[in-house]
């Protein structure tokens, strides 16, 4: 997937090659698909979504996370909570219950499977 000009204009620091966005881990790219699945809804713009990311990592900085880039979809991961619950998209209750379920799941799941979740 390559990223518009408007998506490495508002986001300079994502994490691209030639080809587009750079994932480590499939949870990235998983969390990069919704922020930009909500953004195509209309849910946010790019200048708003630049403004929440810069947040959380200011806040980080602010308690002496160093940001060395390497945890930066963690940080996307919490800005998408956090604009996701600000917008109504999500209760604060819906997303705390759905990362109790992930975590009880991780913990039920033998090291090396896909971690599924039930409902």
């Amino acid at each position: 997937m390559t990223t518009t000009p408007e998506i490495r204009a508002a986001l300079p620091d994502l994490p691209c090659d030639d080809a587009g966005p750079v994932f480590k881990a499939p949870w990235e790219a998983q969390a990069f698909a919704m922020a930009l699945a909500l953004h195509e809804r209309g849910a946010f713009n790019w200048k708003e979504w630049a403004r929440e990311l810069a947040a959380v990592i200011a806040e980080l900085k602010a308690r002496g996370d160093p940001d060395t880039g390497e945890d930066y979809y963690r940080h996307w991961l919490t800005a998408l909570e956090r604009i996701a619950t600000r917008k109504g998209l999500v209760t604060g209750e819906v997303l705390q219950a759905r990362c109790e379920q992930w975590a009880q799941a991780a913990r039920e799941t033998p090291h090396g499977q896909p971690i599924e979740l039930r409902r």
